[in-house]
């Protein structure tokens, strides 16, 4: 994932030009950066965000239950939300934001698809891998330390699995459009205070739907399996394929090519006049 840059002169304003040729330059980088690099970032990531998985449920086991589901959801969504946090201002590499960024470059005709799909199955992977082994190791340390019972994972999965595919994938839709967002707007984001609220704001709506993230779902559902919470291999597995596609159709589409699309559409002339307005202002 990206972020804004602090070279930029104070109080100057940026075109969505601008904003775009960010994000495309940075996914080029990813792009052309060796597999391996990116696959410990992704790994990183996956362990990182999982970090949401583990408080949500630490939250469940000391609330002893909510009252208000209402409060639930918002403690669930706000405390899952520090992982994401994590993941941003640490700028490793999760597959949600490259459904988004990646494929930029690939609109604008500087990568191929062949390049997309590779940057796209390394995150990919390194970040299950990553969900993985962070869920073995809450299975072995959250009951041994006491922070955790077993039914607060059954809790959280039982709020991702027992719907048909097509709830999953709409559901996952605006998952992946609220993470191209945070992407777009931490770009835009003039300061490090601003990035931080963006996504505290953003991706907090995530975990209080809860809306489903292919990622931060994995290291749920996979816990709740781990901890004997009745989930089946299948019905992980039917998570999984329909929230990743659901998360790069909210990403790519409806932050990553109509962004580019309106952006393209504009022309550079008009870009051009905005700019220096801006400047004579």
């Amino acid at each position: 994932m990206t972020s804004g840059s602090d070279t930029e002169p104070a109080g100057a304003s940026l075109s969505y030009r601008n904003i775009l040729e960010r994000e495309m330059e940075n996914a080029l980088k990813e792009i052309n950066r060796p597999a391996t690099g990116v696959f410990l970032s992704g790994l990183s990531a996956g362990l990182n965000l999982s970090f949401g998985a583990l408080l949500m449920g630490m939250a469940l086991t000391f609330s002893g239950g909510f009252e208000s589901t209402l409060v639930q959801q918002l403690t669930l969504g706000g405390v899952s939300s520090i992982a994401f946090l994590f993941v941003v201002i640490g700028q490793t590499e999760l597959f949600t934001a490259h459904s988004t960024m990646a494929i930029l470059p690939v609109l604008d005709g500087r990568a191929s698809l062949k390049e997309l799909g590779r940057v796209w199955g390394v995150t990919y992977t390194s970040n299950l891998v990553g969900c993985a082994l962070f869920a073995g190791l809450i299975t072995i340390l959250g009951p041994a330390l006491g922070i955790l019972d077993a039914d607060a994972f059954g809790t959280l999965a039982s709020a991702l699995l027992p719907f048909p595919w097509w709830v999953i994938f709409l559901s996952g839709v605006i998952a992946g459009w609220l993470m191209g967002l945070v992407t777009w707007l931490s770009a835009a984001s003039r300061d490090t205070v601003s990035r931080v609220l963006f996504v505290l704001i953003v991706t907090a709506v995530i975990g209080f739907g809860p809306f489903h993230h292919s990622i931060l779902g994995t290291t749920e559902v996979l816990s709740a399996m781990f901890l004997g919470q009745g989930v089946a291999l299948g019905e992980f597995g039917h998570f999984l394929l329909w929230t990743t596609i659901g998360n790069i159709v909210g990403g790519g589409v409806f932050v990553g090519l109509l962004n580019y699309g309106h952006v393209a559409l504009a022309g550079e002339k008009q870009d051009v006049d905005f700019e220096a307005a801006d400047t004579n202002e």
